[in-house]
């Protein structure tokens, strides 16, 4: 239980010393970081754009096609707003990087285009058959003038 105190008293020094991002975005970039080294077949270091990639698969899985409301209401405005948050990190102990890693790694010019390609075709995540059920019953509701 210490090391979650101890997380969260880092955290919110962070989140005092730089006020730009929500503690939902040091959260979300967390969570992004744990699946990204998850879906590793070995345990390593996971670079600036490996991490960008897992905090786009997580925002399409959590958010959807919000996910930039959601991302610019916690205070990102672009990608290197997560290398910021990560550096941040860094700086109060929380997070590792190696001598290569720069806040430079984060820059990707197209996130917010490449978060929203798959997002495009996003749907609720009911079964197909009872979004066409309900089309069907829809379509012969205005056939039959009801």
């Amino acid at each position: 239980m210490s090391d979650v105190r101890d997380f969260f008293s880092r955290l919110t020094r962070v989140i005092e010393a730089d006020g730009r991002y929500k503690e939902e975005a040091y959260l979300f970039v967390m969570a992004s970081l744990s699946r990204a080294v998850q879906d590793l077949k070995e345990p390593r270091h996971i670079t600036g754009p490996e991490l960008l990639d897992g905090i786009r698969f997580e925002a399409e899985q959590q958010f959807g096609p919000m996910a930039r409301s959601v991302f610019e209401h916690w205070g990102i405005k672009n990608s290197l707003d997560f290398g910021r948050i990560v550096f941040n990190m860094v700086q109060e102990g929380i997070l590792s990087k190696t001598e290569t890693d720069t806040l430079e790694d984060f820059k990707d010019d197209v996130f917010f285009d490449k978060l929203f390609d798959h997002a495009a075709g996003y749907r609720l995540p009911i079964e197909n058959d009872v979004l066409k059920n309900i089309s069907k019953k829809q379509l012969e509701q205005t056939q039959d003038g009801k």
